[in-house]
């Protein structure tokens, strides 16, 4: 568990906290449809556009006027996201 950390944490350090999304999507999409590869990735796409874009609402709405940076929002959401997969799988009979 310890190294899977570690290596999301070191993704993430180089391409940004927004690209965190791309590491989520594909879950997140495995989660709700069984599908093929072929289709995972057009789907893993959509979620990863429809995540950042509900993101960027939330960002704008949760402080407004101001706005909070979607970087932010989406390290919160993804970390938590991943966490609970990280937990999941940790426990017997509670992988995906």
């Amino acid at each position: 568990m310890v190294v899977l950390a570690q290596t999301t944490g070191a993704a993430v350090a180089q391409t940004g906290l927004i690209a965190f999304v791309g590491l989520a999507s594909p879950h997140l999409v495995r989660s709700i449809v069984k599908t093929t590869h072929g289709r995972l990735l057009v789907l893993s796409a959509m979620m990863g556009g429809l995540l950042l874009m509900a993101a960027d609402v939330l960002a704008r709405w949760i402080i407004a006027p101001q706005e909070l940076p979607v970087g932010v929002l989406t390290a919160v959401l993804g970390g938590s996201y991943l966490l609970l997969l990280i937990h999941r799988r940790r426990r017997p009979g509670g992988g995906l």
